[in-house]
């Protein structure tokens, strides 16, 4: 919309990234007020019931998530466009285990990938000459923890919890990365993985700044129309929750008195499919209705790192004893993370 507006009127793009700006900013000061007079204005709807407060909780949740979302990924997305990939793969392939890992589950927050879309970034850094452990640091990290959850988790719960998921998800990712590093599993990568070639040669160029802004535009408009719905299916969920789920339900299993809460939660998340941002809604009602704040991390690190989706892809990729390997650091890394959490908080 933004671009045929600026190409139709030929208006000069810094009007119109204000104006976008100035937009943005007014939206999100009005979904409080609006929901809550869409909620219990408009609607015939009553404070304290449980269709009020599942309402409300959606009507607010959803302007709020896409407004973050949108607008992270836009900013994420330009700022990411003053890195070159080329140059990224050369300085993985030329780091000692411990840095490189450890740079490589940096990089996985900054490119907001599934794990699934992950994969072909995975195979150009094993043809770039990075090690299998560096790349398995960014394969695990990518789709756990990205930016836009850390801000949305940020805006909603503030950042003690928004900072406790990017540290442990980045331990996670290089635990698993060291790990597989040191087993040295190289054979057990499929063997066309190891026989593909590059079949162009990467240019590097650099962009004026309106085409950063493009570009941004562009990518922030791919990746919402990828996850919106599940962004709004996880808010419903939430909003289900938060009005209808009774707290001991929730309690009795993840809860503090269930010593297999952490466990449990992780492999309920398996069969689910979602990103990050699309788990938070869920997230934010069962903390809510008291889940501790390791088992709530856990169960969203299972969602976005471990999903059967995920495995389909990576086994075209992997041998059964590797993506054996995979799962089973990951799901561990997760469930040490969820206790740990429960522990100190």
């Amino acid at each position: 919309m933004t671009t045929l507006v600026m190409r139709h009127f030929r208006l000069p793009w810094q009007l119109v990234l204000l104006v976008a700006a100035t937009l943005w900013t007014i939206a999100w000061f009005a979904t409080a007020p609006l929901a809550d007079w869409l909620s219990y204005g408009l609607l015939p709807l009553e404070r304290g019931t449980g269709t009020g407060d599942a309402v409300a909780f959606f009507l607010l949740d959803v302007p709020k998530v896409l407004l973050l979302l949108s607008g992270i990924v836009a900013l994420v997305s330009f700022l990411r466009s003053f890195v070159s990939p080329v140059r990224v793969r050369r300085v993985l392939a030329g780091r000692g285990a411990l840095p490189g890992t450890a740079a490589a589950a940096g990089f996985g927050i900054i490119t907001p990938f599934c794990s699934c879309s992950a994969v072909p970034l995975f195979i150009g850094f094993l043809e770039a000459g990075v090690p299998l452990g560096v790349t398995f640091a960014f394969l695990v990290s990518s789709p756990m923890v990205n930016e836009v959850a850390l801000v949305l988790l940020w805006g909603l719960f503030g950042p003690w919890i928004a900072l406790a998921y990017i540290a442990s998800g980045l331990a996670v990712a290089i635990l698993a990365g060291l790990i597989i590093g040191r087993l040295h599993m190289e054979n057990y990568v499929e063997d066309y993985v190891w026989q593909m070639q590059a079949t162009a040669t990467a240019i590097e160029f650099r962009p004026t700044l309106e085409q950063r802004v493009r570009d941004a535009w562009g990518s922030t408009l791919a990746i919402v129309r990828r996850v919106w719905l599940f962004v709004i299916a996880g808010i419903a969920v939430g909003a289900f929750i938060h009005g209808f789920v009774p707290t001991d339900t929730v309690v009795a299993l993840g809860g503090r008195s269930n010593p297999f809460a952490v466990p449990v939660l992780v492999g309920l998340g398996v069969p689910l499919y979602g990103n990050a941002a699309g788990t938070i809604p869920i997230i934010e009602a069962l903390l809510a209705k008291g889940l501790p704040l390791g088992s709530a991390l856990a169960f969203m690190m299972a969602i976005t790192a471990l999903s059967v989706p995920e495995f389909v892809i990576l086994r075209r990729v992997m041998k059964p004893r590797l993506l054996a390997t995979f799962i089973a650091i990951v799901a561990g890394g997760i469930i040490a993370v969820g206790y740990l959490f429960n522990f100190l908080i």
